[in-house]
């Protein structure tokens, strides 16, 4: 797929990246060869393939899914400058 300058410029502002007009006909240039690639995998006959999340055929372990109150409180408030009543204590900003 060819891709000419303005839309290569206009991909860079909408991506907000500023890019020389010089470098523009490069970048016009690589846009083309990434979609080109893209169209390569569009032709991959993929019928019948399971998605995969990884290429070893293993499950993440996992842990049981156990609400609880973390039961750390004190050890996270001892790293706060300021801690009052079980809580962060902050300074007062809206009057």
């Amino acid at each position: 797929m060819s891709i000419d300058t303005a839309t290569a410029a206009r991909v860079a502002k909408l991506a907000r990246i500023r890019v020389d007009d010089d470098a523009l006909p490069a970048l016009a240039e690589e846009f083309g060869a990434i979609l080109g690639f893209i169209e390569q995998l569009q032709e991959v006959d993929v019928e019948g393939v399971e998605p995969m999340v990884s290429v070893t055929p293993m499950r993440l372990p996992r842990r049981a899914d156990e609400v609880t109150s973390g039961g750390m409180a004190d050890t996270i408030l001892s790293n706060a400058p300021d801690a009052r009543e079980g809580f962060f204590a902050v300074p007062k900003v809206v009057e």
